[in-house]
């Protein structure tokens, strides 16, 4: 069967320093990730020392200030790194888009003082996040969270337990949601509390039906002390930077899902182009064709519309409504596309001799986190109707 190499998706990019980014993703994705992926995922095994690689190489803070170490790239240029990083490996491009969304709340709302403190060390000096919103009673209905943060003197104790955690146990800093007042959104407040707080732990990982070199597990909080210089925004504020945070989070889960949705129809096209039946190349086939011509569409359709977000968010403009509807297609689409890449393998795409058995498997988280899809549409339908009567007034 003849090796056929996928052809590079041909990107519109702003700049020149754009199209030496994506190069230099694509050289890291080709020569550092992919070739271990298989293996390490199948071990279980979180590949730190790539995100050190992708730290020391500015990639690891794109969106942000290049005052704190940031590299002052527009969401459109940084989504479409985390998508080449994504196709070759989920477990690198969603842990990339979750270290950005941990520096979010300090990026956006901490105070000058907290940012020249904090900053530079979380976007380009080798440290890792972990973003803390979920509870073991509270994932999609977030507001009703119990972790609480108490006010001693100076500090706050937090206790609680967080939950679906990614990074969760080997993070170096968490961004973290607890009750600092009233029941409900309002009584939220947001805090950064570094990964080696005393009192702070990290449960056993989850084991997953996929993704099994990314980390996700509890994170207990038990009398973790933390100083209010470590508070970020006012008291009551968490929810709202919460939710802030997951408009941007959204995009990047959207590009993770569309860099997947490549790689699977990528080994489709290249499997079929080489797979012999009745004395021709399956892809002569047009049932295949078509599925395939599908499969491109669909990924085109995502890649465009999880784009026209990132520009709307580069221009200052609202964009909430176009995450929603990004993450929920491009999330879908990746589902859909690794499904059928697994059927135009056949027989073959069921081992784990061929990549996309695991796509498939990787697929099916991006559809739950950071909102599920239901929930998406419950956001979107809000956009265009309002909120339900229920919760009007």
């Amino acid at each position: 069967m003849p090796d056929r190499a996928p052809q590079p998706v041909d990107r519109q990019l702003p700049t020149d320093e754009a199209r030496d980014l994506i190069s230099l993703a694509r050289d890291i994705a080709q020569r550092e990730i992919a070739p271990r992926a298989a293996e390490e995922e199948d071990a279980g095994h979180f590949p730190r020392e790539i995100f050190t690689l992708l730290s020391r190489s500015g990639l690891l803070g794109l969106p942000y200030d290049s005052e704190y170490g940031g590299g002052d790239q527009p969401y459109e240029v940084y989504l479409q790194v985390l998508e080449e990083l994504a196709a070759a490996r989920l477990t690198v491009g969603l842990g990339v888009s979750v270290h950005s969304l941990s520096c979010h709340a300090l990026a956006d709302y901490g105070t000058k003082q907290q940012q020249v403190e904090h900053l530079p060390a979380m976007l380009g000096g080798g440290l890792l996040g972990a973003y803390c919103l979920s509870e073991p009673s509270s994932g999609s209905d977030a507001a009703s969270l119990r972790t609480k943060a108490v006010r001693e003197g100076d500090d706050w104790v937090i206790d609680g337990t967080k939950a679906w955690i990614t990074h969760g146990g080997i993070a170096d800093f968490y961004t973290v949601m607890a009750r600092t007042g009233e029941d409900g959104a309002r009584g939220i407040s947001a805090f950064l509390v570094p990964g080696d707080a005393a009192g702070l732990s990290g449960a056993a990982p989850e084991k997953k039906m996929g993704m099994k070199g990314s980390p996700t597990a509890q994170v207990h909080f038990d009398g973790v002390r933390v100083p209010d210089e470590r508070r970020l925004g006012e008291e009551g504020q968490g929810f709202a930077i919460a939710l802030s945070a997951l408009d941007s989070g959204r995009l990047g889960i959207a590009a993770c899902a569309i860099g997947l949705a490549q790689a699977a129809l990528d080994e489709a096209v290249a499997y079929a182009s080489g797979r012999q039946q009745f004395g021709r190349p399956i892809s002569d086939f047009q049932g295949l064709r078509f599925m395939l011509a599908d499969m491109a569409t669909q990924i085109e359709a995502g890649r465009a519309l999880y784009l026209a977000a990132a520009r709307l968010r580069d221009a200052g403009r609202p964009f909430a409504k176009q995450a929603a509807m990004a993450k929920l297609h491009c999330t879908d689409t990746a589902m859909k596309a690794t499904i059928d890449a697994v059927q135009v393998l056949g027989g073959y795409g069921y081992t784990a001799d061929f990549p996309v058995e695991r796509y498939m498997r990787e697929a099916k988280v991006l559809q739950i986190v950071e909102g599920t899809n239901q929930i998406q549409r419950m956001v979107i339908a809000r956009h265009l109707a309002g909120p339900e009567a229920h919760r009007a007034g």
